[in-house]
């Protein structure tokens, strides 16, 4: 009669005490990391609170009280803001909207054209071009200042919006030509040969391939293009002399006078105002900044 053996023992493991406090560390760094996220987050945005909330103190306390809590609020501020100046502000929120969208349809219009050409065109000297295109990029706006001036002057376009305008469409902005040559790139050039086989010549494939294809792109360029147009002052401050044809950022000077009084509360309002729009298109076309950005190679 055999009798089977006996089944051997299995081996517990032993239970990993430190786990559960591996875990607590790592919860704790992970607070902590999202605390001093926060806290920075909250510094940096506290300037552009207390602009706000500023905006809504009078004048005699805006500087004697920097915080962020007040009890005695107004809206006195936005109805001088608007009315104190030679012209209502208004006129001068239209004026930065025309200079932007002139400069949107110029840069979206020359910029997406020039980058065709360096992505899809091959003619002689392209790879000088493209680099001395590239190189205006470090080029600073003040070195061509005066003869860019001199110009304008020169053809009666001062006082006007032109000089603000023109260059645009004549695809100066060449981090736009760079970001737009990225994209049509990274399109596959089989559906170029397949439209050239068609009979499509380069203007049908740029309007009716590329143009549809490079959205994010063309997106990207134009928010772009508004944020940094709206907020221009240097620009704006050289051309323009004549009151009713100053944009918001040059219109807010107007409530500074280094002889008397300056109204503060009333420049904080409309700085708010002025701000809005940025604030709007920005949280609008976040996502198309993302994407024009992700499919551009531009890390």
């Amino acid at each position: 009669m055999t009798t089977e053996a006996p089944l051997p023992a299995l081996a517990v493991r032993p239970q990993n005490r430190a786990h559960p406090v591996k875990r607590r560390r790592r919860i704790l760094t992970s607070i902590g990391k999202h605390a001093g996220l926060i806290a920075l987050s909250l510094l940096m945005v506290y300037p552009l609170l207390w602009l706000v909330v500023s905006s809504f103190k009078p004048n005699d306390e805006i500087f004697r009280n920097l915080s962020l809590f007040t009890t005695n609020l107004t809206v006195e501020n936005y109805v001088n803001g608007w009315n104190d100046l030679q012209f209502p502000f208004g006129l001068f929120l239209a004026n930065s909207t025309i200079i932007s969208v002139g400069a949107i349809v110029g840069n979206l219009l020359s910029c997406s054209l020039a980058a065709y050409a360096f992505a899809r065109l091959k003619f002689t000297g392209r790879p000088i071009l493209f680099a001395i295109m590239l190189m205006t990029i470090m080029l600073p706006f003040q070195v061509v200042l005066v003869p860019q001036f001199t110009i304008f002057k020169e053809l009666g376009w001062l006082n006007t919006f032109l000089p603000l305008i023109v260059p645009k469409f004549l695809a100066t902005d060449a981090f736009f030509v760079f970001l737009m040559v990225q994209f049509i790139r990274g399109i596959p050039k089989e559906i170029f040969e397949a439209a050239r086989i068609d009979g499509a010549g380069h203007l049908r494939s740029f309007v009716q391939i590329t143009l549809p294809l490079m959205i994010p792109a063309l997106a990207t360029t134009a928010i772009f293009t508004f944020i940094w147009t709206w907020s221009d002052f240097f620009g704006p401050l050289i051309y323009l002399r004549i009151p009713e044809t100053f944009p918001a950022a040059v219109a807010l000077k107007g409530f500074l006078d280094v002889q008397s009084s300056s109204d503060f509360g009333s420049m904080f309002a409309m700085s708010v105002v002025s701000l809005a729009p940025l604030f709007v298109v920005f949280l609008v076309g976040q996502r198309y900044l993302i994407k024009g950005f992700a499919t551009t190679g531009i890390k």
